[in-house]
């Protein structure tokens, strides 16, 4: 048996998908991005049971409601990770389990993009069901142990969004609203509002693009509404843009910046091809 090698050219020439983290301050307009994204091709998984802004957007939504629920639509969603032993979530034995439930995953063959909203409301869960768990709990008195509580919303929370960012070849966008405080040298900072430390500050590595939707004061007074994706802004927002195609302001439009980042992949993709060519 040959080893199995992935060329240049066959791994170029696969689909990917692009993940992001959405940003903003409450009420910006971060889950009317749904309506940027194509009706036909998109799944809203709805975890605040707030879609009146979207109210007329006509695409297929899921609605867990606790956090086993959403950690079964994760492994359906994406598949299992086959490193993991049985009893593990996202393990085969658990992927396995959800098909009986849900039926054939080719069923989701028509999506292209996966749209959270949110990662705020998602945390909550995490952590009223980690509170209930045997690590939240002192072995030796048997009382609430809250350091143990948030040590597994942690390792839940970046292990249920790093196995739906292995969705191969989706788009994944998780949505979370962004606080805005003062540090401890009474500077303005801003976090996302996602309950412990541990999750927030692992999601950037979790993700190809962190984009922050914000209201941008001109000069002259006026403001406009533009996606921040570059880490060194002067706002201050957080951002990252791994795919180098990205403006530091970008138009608010989700879609047209996903189509942005993938055809960015897909020309490098057919050059990388053609030199290849050419060099041989």
């Amino acid at each position: 048996m040959a080893l199995p090698i992935i060329t240049a050219e066959q791994r170029l020439a696969e689909r990917t998908g692009v993940k992001l983290v959405l940003l903003g301050r409450a009420g910006v307009g971060k889950t009317s991005q749904l309506k940027t994204l194509p009706e036909v091709s998109t799944l809203f998984v709805d975890l605040e049971a707030g879609d009146l802004a979207v109210k007329d957007w006509r695409g297929d939504t899921i609605r867990p409601t606790t956090w086993p629920e959403f950690r079964d639509y994760v492994v359906f969603l994406a598949g299992p990770n086959r490193a993991l032993p049985a009893e593990a979530p996202f393990s085969q034995a658990h992927f396995d389990h959800v098909c009986q439930r849900y039926g054939d995953p080719a069923q989701l063959d028509k999506y292209d993009c996966y749209f959270v909203d949110s990662l705020t409301v998602l945390s909550r869960w995490c952590l009223a069901w980690a509170k209930t768990q045997p690590q939240a709990f002192s072995e030796r008195t048997g009382k609430p142990d809250t350091r143990g509580a948030y040590g597994l919303l942690g390792a839940e929370m970046i292990g249920a969004l790093t196995q739906l960012q292995h969705a191969r070849g989706k788009h994944v966008v998780f949505v979370a609203i962004l606080d805005e405080r003062l540090d401890d040298f009474n500077r303005k900072v801003f976090q996302p509002q996602i309950e412990g430390s541990k999750t927030a500050n692992e999601l950037p590595g979790v993700v190809d693009e962190v984009v922050t939707l914000a209201e941008i004061k001109t000069e002259d007074g006026t403001s406009f509404r533009a996606f921040v994706t570059h880490n060194l802004n002067p706002y201050g927002y957080p951002a990252k843009d791994r795919s180098g195609a990205l403006d530091l302001l970008e138009p608010p439009d989700l879609g047209a910046l996903i189509t942005k980042c993938a055809t960015t992949h897909r020309s490098f993709s057919s050059e990388s091809n053609e030199q290849h060519r050419t060099t041989a």
